[in-house]
């Protein structure tokens, strides 16, 4: 999706010329972020003394915001400012670009921006340091932060507040997210300096919020830029009163492509999605966009049902959709592909197409797309429908319209629930699913009905909590039985939030652990050095934030307590693998050979030399069950996939043995000699779960 030099608004990022052909070939790979060339001294100087009166100020603000709950809260609308222009300058991401006819002419300058960066920062930071900001109570466009809960960096994101909007009232408004297309030099700073506004694609709605996520750079909103969604809304409704029945998901080209994803992932969230171009899977749009062909491994085309919107379109049964496409762009692919996933599995919504129109909404097709979203949101989310119907393939989405699927009989196989709810309960009927928790909403008149299950009364209602009756169900032999009033969790099974693949686990808080005992040998020890930092740099490249390291010897309870941790070398090496490693599935095995020790790394059986082999997996944690640790890995995508958003898809499942004689390249860590999945006991299977 199009690389742009200007400070185009975000919300219609043009498609990248540079996809096609040339962006096909692993070994020549462009980098993303594009390299900026390097700066003037002069301005590098005057840029790196603002960054220290910056960092001073901001310093202050910490300080006097010590153990003050109002102000510490504030602390991220502040701290954005001082990494957006620290990672600028630290990392080469400042850009001055000129007029390709008109070389003298500046279409772009960076350094401009961040000093007024620079400027607006030390502002917000004597402000809160005085106990006086001022943005809380602005309507317009707002700048805000957040730390997030997965390595602790602070994000921004833009609200625009209704100038209407009273901070001493009581009325709760609607809010619409979003997305933004991709443009791949859209560092912080830029981002920051450029209030999406009301113009472009953005179609605003008269005294709703409209909130634009960074998303943590051109990510197309996975990974932890679906959890940036989450948490700028988490945020957001700190700070305003947000109707969560009015929740609208909107977005265009690489935001039209969130907004599909979020719209059949989370179909319960929200009260109307309007999508516009972008895309929905990744074999079929690669193919058509990209002209690529597609030639994936058995698993990794098993985990492209993690983000194909195709495969959840059934979902959009319960959320109304407006979808939009220009006449002539070949973004349209998008919005056709569902609408033939969607007819097939039962729901139909309209397609706006906007007449002769390329990549950009046309005036009318804004006008008709705002009249239907407007009188959708009116009614408001429904949250118990009388009729429903649900597709998951992974528990990562597990939440139905009123119910949460809390286990499978086997992930990245289709599994479904669909019935109804009457006066006197509530039929359902399932498809791959093994464990559901249902809340009903009112404890006076849900008490005593009944829940008839694939054709079987398996329990009545009874008062279980201030909230409402509740119960957790559980198949079991074949049969559904009552397992507890209110929602339960097995250790020993795959479950919410605890189901892999290895990307999962950078979707929530971690830490990588850092070996500092002797490796196994010399090429294991190199290899796990490179991987490492292949890790961390490309963390903070693509998810823009710097990823908690720790020494193996540091590692806390606490650590272990709170987060996922990341696991880098071998048993020798890192100690906290050492503790472990008797109780993962993979294990590393010496024997005497000739009179000479030999290691073998041992998995279902099969031995690979462990002087050129190492495991890259997640399990449960053996220390703390509820977290993962992940060895030998960090998100599973790599280079070739930037440069296309349709690629950014898992590229290895639960576990995979590496042969690190094969230097690692653009697409993989090494040569994948096996991989696979566990089963929902988190177990082998003699297939590697094909």
């Amino acid at each position: 999706m199009r690389r742009v030099s200007l400070l185009a608004l975000l919300a219609v990022a043009l498609p990248a010329l540079a996809d096609g052909p040339s962006d096909n070939i692993p070994d020549n790979v462009r980098p993303i972020p594009p390299k900026a060339a390097p700066l003037p001294d002069d301005a590098r100087k005057e840029l790196a003394a603002g960054l220290k009166e910056l960092q001073t100020a901001v310093a202050d603000a910490e300080k006097a915001g010590k153990g003050k709950k109002d102000l510490e809260a504030l602390l991220p609308d502040v701290q954005i400012f001082e990494k957006a222009v620290r990672y600028g300058l630290e990392y080469g991401e400042i850009y001055v670009l000129t007029d390709a006819k008109d070389p003298k002419k500046v279409t772009r300058n960076d350094v401009a921006i961040h000093k007024a960066t620079i400027a607006k920062g030390i502002e917000r930071a004597k402000q809160l340091a005085a106990g006086k900001p001022t943005w809380t109570t602005q309507t317009g466009p707002v700048l805000r932060g957040y730390k997030s809960k997965i390595d602790g960096s602070a994000q921004p994101y833009w609200m625009i507040v209704p100038a209407d909007y009273k901070f001493d009232g009581k009325e709760k408004h609607r809010l619409d997210f979003w997305w933004h297309g991709r443009i791949e030099n859209v560092m912080e700073a830029n981002f920051m300096a450029n209030s999406p506004g009301s113009g472009g694609g953005i179609i605003p709605a008269p005294g709703a919020f409209i909130l634009h996520p960074y998303g943590r750079f051109s990510n197309a909103n996975k990974f932890a830029g679906e959890v940036d969604t989450f948490e700028c809304l988490d945020h957001a409704r700190q700070h305003y009163r947000i109707d969560d029945r009015r929740l609208v998901a909107r977005g265009f080209s690489m935001g039209g492509a969130a907004c599909w994803q979020f719209a059949t992932h989370f179909p319960t969230l929200w009260a109307a999605a309007a999508p516009g171009a972008g895309f929905a899977e990744t074999k079929e749009f690669l193919g058509s966009f990209q002209n690529e062909q597609v030639k994936p491994q058995w698993w990794e085309e098993k985990l492209w049902r993690m983000y194909d919107a195709t495969e959840y379109a059934g979902n959009l049964f319960h959320l109304p959709t407006v979808a939009y496409s220009g006449e002539n762009d070949k973004q349209k692919q998008a919005a056709d592909i569902m609408v033939k996933y969607a007819k097939a599995a039962g729901v139909e919504f309209p397609h706006i197409i906007g007449k002769g129109a390329g990549h950009n909404y046309t005036p009318e097709a804004k006008k008709e797309i705002n009249e239907k979203i407007d009188a959708m949101v009116a009614k408001g989310r429904v949250q118990f429908p009388e009729k429903f119907q649900f597709t998951t393939y992974t528990l990562r989405y597990s939440d139905g319209p009123g119910f949460t699927v809390y286990g499978l009989k086997k992930h990245w196989e289709k599994a479904t629930v669909e019935g109804e709810r009457t006066a006197t309960g509530i039929t359902l009927k399932t498809q791959n699913v093994t464990a559901l928790v249902l809340p009903f909403p009112d404890v006076q008149t849900d008490t005593g009905k009944k829940i008839v299950i694939d054709g079987e009364e398996v329990a009545t209602l009874v008062k279980a909590s201030k909230t409402g009756p509740q119960v957790t169900l559980r198949q079991t032999g074949g049969r559904w039985q009552v397992e507890s009033p209110g929602p339960v969790r097995w250790p020993d099974r795959k479950q919410p939030g605890l189901q892999g693949p290895i990307d999962d686990a950078f979707m929530d808080s971690f830490v990588m652990v850092r070996p500092t005992g002797k490796p196994l040998n010399d090429k294991i020890g190199a290899w796990t050095a490179g991987e490492m930092k292949h890790a961390v740099t490309h963390w903070r490249q693509q998810f823009r934030g710097d990823a908690p390291i720790k020494d193996d010897t540091a590692v806390s309870d606490d650590d272990i307590k709170n987060n996922h941790l990341i696991l880098w070398g071998d048993p020798k090496s890192n100690a906290i693998l050492g503790r472990i490693a008797n109780k993962l599935p993979v294990q590393w095995v010496s024997k005497m050979v000739d009179g000479k020790e030999v290691t073998h790394l041992v998995l279902g059986g099969t031995e690979y030399t462990a002087e050129h082999h190492m495991p890259a997996l997640i399990f449960p944690n053996p220390l703390n069950p509820t977290k993962y640790v992940v060895l030998n890995s960090g998100f599973t995508y790599r280079e070739y996939d930037y440069l296309n958003n349709a690629r950014q898809v898992p590229k290895l499942p639960d576990y995979a043995v590496i042969d690190v004689s094969t230097p690692p390249n653009s697409r993989f860590p090494g040569k994948i000699v096996r991989a696979g999945f566990f089963d929902e006991a988190w177990k082998l299977q003699k297939d590697d779960g094909r």
